[in-house]
């Protein structure tokens, strides 16, 4: 039996990348999956039937994280479709990188909109669900940059900063209802856009980790999995670094 049988689990962003490994591994632990993200393309359908083999329920919606009005709609149509939401992972982002001088307000505003308000758009539209279910898991994707800061990154840090105090305010204002929330602050992890980087830029960062290598998805999706499950169900208000020890 897995650590997440029985549970309903929505992944927002999930068509691929950290998204999608916490997708499988949910299903892989026993629940069934609704994923959303901006268009419901190749990539999503294929994520989908990943997720079929291991004999869930699994259904894919395309919906805009940053409209409030889309937000809500979706999570009522993925109540009608599931019948509940145990855990909601806040994965949906972007970056818009850029020195604070050069930076435009287009930049700013995009950033903020899809990495911060698309998670406050579904906390908002899934607070009423977990209340009438005396509980729920609640998990939002940050970063170390949300932590630490980095520069070129004003408007990614800031927003993954948004998620962490999020989280920490769910957890205090919603725990008497059984609602857990926390953050995930991923660092420097194996993905088509770090591989992309000039093999210098790659060394230098992983000569920074006390483990030497890059994270993996899995890594985010095994601690995603924790989080979600009973065996953190005493783990509340919290941002778990997975990021090979580079930051302490």
């Amino acid at each position: 039996m897995g650590l997440l049988e029985g549970k309903v689990a929505l992944i927002t962003g999930a068509a691929r990348g950290i998204g999608k490994a916490i997708a499988l591994k949910f299903a892989a632990e026993g629940a069934d999956v609704a994923i959303t993200d901006l268009v419901i393309n190749e990539d999503a359908q294929k994520t989908v039937a990943e997720i079929e083999a291991f004999g869930h329920k699994v259904k894919a919606y395309a919906s805009n994280a940053a409209n409030f009005e889309e937000t809500h709609a979706v999570v009522d149509q993925i109540v009608a479709d599931f019948g509940k939401v145990d855990i909601l992972v806040n994965n949906a982002g972007i970056t818009k990188d850029g020195l604070m001088l050069k930076m435009t307000e287009g930049q700013w505003d995009a950033v903020i909109a899809v990495n911060l308000k698309s998670a406050f758009n579904f906390i908002h539209a899934l607070t009423p669900v977990m209340m009438r279910q005396k509980g729920g898991s609640i998990i939002n994707m940050s970063s170390v940059v949300g932590v630490h800061g980095n520069a070129s990154q004003c408007n990614y840090a800031a927003s993954k900063a948004g998620l962490i105090a999020l989280a920490k305010s769910i957890s205090q204002e919603m725990g008497r209802r059984g609602i857990r929330a926390n953050a995930i602050a991923p660092g420097f992890i194996d993905t088509p856009m770090t591989q992309a980087l000039p093999e210098e830029i790659r060394k230098e960062w992983i000569e920074k980790i006390p483990l030497r290598r890059g994270g993996t998805v899995e890594d985010i999706a095994n601690v995603a999995t924790f989080l979600a499950c009973d065996l953190s169900s005493y783990v509340s208000g919290q941002v778990i670094q997975v990021d090979g020890g580079m930051n302490m």
